[in-house]
């Protein structure tokens, strides 16, 4: 019963979520499911042939990567762990020049802002500008009641358990809490919020009701 009211309340706080971002010119999309959302997608960018991806969970479980192959698509996905460090670097340059790039975010607010933090840099630049279409796809539970509170999931809940899934050696992966610390394998190094649609750049926003990534 109590999973039946979260459900609803992700759908309710999803579609104010997603009226806002229409307002601020993003292609907004509010799915109830990880699959009607990964249909959703994959007809929005038929068109496409070459896909970056950045360093997200919530695209990998989708199974987005799997589907494009079975396509044909060239897939630059720099985390595949058979890849050269070299390839994987050169991977991540080319995600800001491939026709579709998709990602996640680490926080999005109820007001509409898209909140991203970054170790490299290739996901935020990416998202910003260079691919001809960005699809940023979020679970309901990185909606955050306004930007403050975005920025403070972050690095309460994103930033620690990101480090703790690649076993860095940093505060926030050993105890949780982010400490703003000066470790030499620090994740959060970058820090964009798309207050806007950027001016030249195609962007759909596809928000899911249900907990996806972290």
């Amino acid at each position: 019963m109590a999973e039946d009211y979260r459900k609803w309340l992700w759908e309710k706080t999803g579609e104010k979520c997603v009226n806002n971002l229409k307002k601020h010119a993003f292609d907004a999309h509010l799915c109830k499911t990880s699959q009607e959302a990964k249909e959703l997608i994959l007809k929005m960018i038929s068109q496409y042939e070459t896909f970056g991806f950045g360093g997200s969970s919530t695209t990998r479980d989708m199974g987005l990567i799997e589907a494009l192959k079975e396509q044909g698509k060239t897939i630059l996905d720099h985390n595949d762990p058979s890849l050269p460090f070299e390839e994987s670097l050169e991977f991540r340059r080319q995600q800001s020049l491939c026709d579709c790039f998709l990602c996640s975010a680490n926080g999005i607010s109820v007001t509409g802002e898209i909140v991203n933090v970054d170790g490299c840099g290739n996901r935020t630049n990416a998202m910003s500008f260079g691919p001809k279409k960005v699809v940023i796809v979020a679970g309901a539970n990185k909606i955050c009641k306004d930007l403050h509170a975005a920025l403070d999931r972050v690095h309460t809940v994103a930033a620690p358990m990101r480090a703790k899934s690649l076993n860095m050696e940093t505060p926030c992966a050993e105890t949780g809490i982010c400490v703003d610390c000066n470790s030499p394998s620090r994740v959060c190094r970058i820090t964009t919020i798309l207050h806007r649609k950027p001016m030249l750049t195609d962007i759909s926003v596809v928000i899911v009701a249900e907990e996806l990534g972290y």
